[in-house]
């Protein structure tokens, strides 16, 4: 059933933030040093619903997306060559080569699909790429603003942090133009006329690097420094970022004191773990793709999943048999917990409800051998409209997907074309079950009904255990000794294949 909180929490952000006036530009920014995942969708999902429930209450309001293509490579991650990228760390992401050599660099291998993703989720966002922003000079008077107020910022991050920074310490990163590196150039001068920087690096290299594209802002100054030049009126950010003296509370007084402007209003919002391997992570490759996720997920659903959990409580994310159930839950009118507000804003109204549990999908796609027409004909002989066999094709294609990529051992199984080796084993009492519950089964039979035969067979042919019963079943079907639901599997093949497979085994 339904259920319906009396506001949501994207509601109850939007109300708060109306308390000042648009118009109000919503940011959102992930850095494509590697494969975006859903970790770092939270954040862009969390964006799009307050940004919705905006626009729902008549205020003007902009999605944008910061793609942080300018930052340095840090290290070189485990899913890259060494001997390639090595040489590479501290360059631009914009500047260095692409992995697959399809893009046009590094950043763009994994933003272009990120970007795609979005795309078939419905968000639409206002991008800005940071190289962009810095080579346009659009970030140009924030640059020389921090320049001129290293000193203040200096003190703002000792008072606000407790760490020094060094004597040596500059708000700005040049690019050394001998080896292309930002990460340990020093500035030794600047020239607001000229909008150019002096700096040497540790490799020997010396020159004037220009404000326009020759250099970022460290990440605690650039951070203010979009908030103030968009501007920026709101942000989700991880809790990381929340802490006291993290980077919203250093931002926060650089937009105030340096930059002459209002912080954005903050949303803070908790990790989602993958189940066994903790927090994602980039860096560890610790990563589930959301490209990859939307082949086994449908986008409305991968939404649901965050919108209906609060930003600062966990998600626990397993993407093998509780991703069954989510989608069930989404589909399903009748099931427990769904929350009405929360399917409105993951677009419900886009997702074309099929009849038939997931659950279900997943078994009939391997009973039906992948066929997904023969899977149609199974569905429609127990009973199933299928009014729609092109969209219930599309999430059997789900199905089929998650089953590839994310199933479970036991989940998965192959209905044996032949009596399999397995069932040549089996003991007197299990031959003469397979023999009476041939005879037994009627053609009009439906799951529940067959299920509760198997018991009342059983118990007739001696089998005290149960399980014995089901283990005969599975020998002669699967060749192994567990399977789906026996009575809901038996209902679903084609009864005169069952029976006769049936009496094959029992007079093995």
């Amino acid at each position: 059933m339904v259920h319906v909180r009396e506001k949501h929490w994207a509601d109850e952000i939007a109300g708060a933030i109306l308390q000042v006036p648009g118009p109000h530009e919503i940011s959102t920014g992930i850095s494509p040093s590697g494969e975006i995942h859903i970790g770092n969708l939270r954040e862009v999902i969390t964006a799009d619903v307050v940004h919705r429930a905006l626009r729902e209450r008549g205020a003007q309001a902009v999605l944008g997306y910061v793609a942080d293509s300018f930052d340095p490579l840090r290290k070189v991650y485990p899913f890259l060559d060494a001997a390639v990228y090595r040489e590479q760390i501290g360059r631009p992401l914009s500047e260095i080569p692409c992995p697959c050599g399809g893009h046009a660099s590094y950043a763009d291998h994994f933003l272009e699909p990120f970007l795609r993703s979005l795309e078939r989720m419905r968000i639409q966002v206002k991008v800005y790429r940071a190289d962009r922003m810095y080579k346009s000079g659009l970030l140009v008077p924030q640059i020389i603003q921090a320049l001129k107020a290293r000193d203040l910022i200096a003190r703002i991050l000792l008072e606000c942090t407790g760490r020094q920074v060094e004597g040596d310490w500059s708000p700005f990163n040049p690019i050394c133009q001998a080896c292309g590196r930002m990460t340990e150039t020093s500035v030794t001068g600047f020239s607001e006329s000229a909008e150019t920087v002096d700096y040497s690096c540790p490799c020997g290299g010396r020159g004037i690097a220009s404000m326009r594209g020759g250099g970022k802002l460290t990440w605690r100054v650039d951070w203010p420094a979009r908030w103030a030049r968009i501007p920026v009126t709101v942000e989700p950010f991880g809790k990381d970022h929340a802490t006291r003296g993290g980077s919203y509370d250093t931002g926060a007084r650089i937009c105030r004191e340096v930059f002459n402007a209002p912080p954005p209003f903050p949303v803070t919002y908790e990790w989602i773990s993958f189940k066994g391997m903790g927090d994602m992570s980039k860096s560890k490759g610790n990563v589930l793709s959301v490209h990859r996720m939307l082949e086994v997920l449908p986008p409305e659903v991968l939404r649901y999943l965050v919108v209906k959990t609060r930003p600062m409580r966990s998600i626990g994310f397993d993407p093998g048999l509780p991703l069954l159930s989510l989608v069930d839950e989404f589909d399903d009118a009748a099931a427990a917990g769904r929350d009405a507000r929360a399917l409105q804003l993951a677009g419900a109204d886009q997702f074309t409800p099929v009849g038939v549990p997931f659950k279900h999908l997943v078994n009939v796609v391997q009973m039906a051998d992948f066929d997904l027409d023969q899977a149609v004909v199974i569905l429609r002989r127990n009973g199933y409209a299928v009014d729609d066999p092109a969209a219930l094709k599309e999430r059997a294609g789900y199905a089929i997907r998650w089953l590839r990529e994310f199933a479970p051992p036991e989940v998965k199984f192959s209905v044996q074309r032949s009596l399999p080796p397995e069932a040549r084993g089996l003991q007197p009492g299990q031959r003469r079950f397979l023999a009476l519950l041939a005879a037994a089964l009627r053609p009009e039979m439906t799951g529940e009904e067959i299920h509760e035969l198997i018991y009342a067979v059983a118990n007739e042919a001696g089998l005290e255990k149960g399980t014995a019963a089901f283990e005969a079943i599975y020998r002669a079907f699967l060749g192994r000794t567990k399977g789906p639901r026996a009575g809901w599997f038996l209902a679903f093949l084609e009864r005169g294949f069952v029976t006769a497979r049936l009496k094959e085994a029992a007079a093995s």
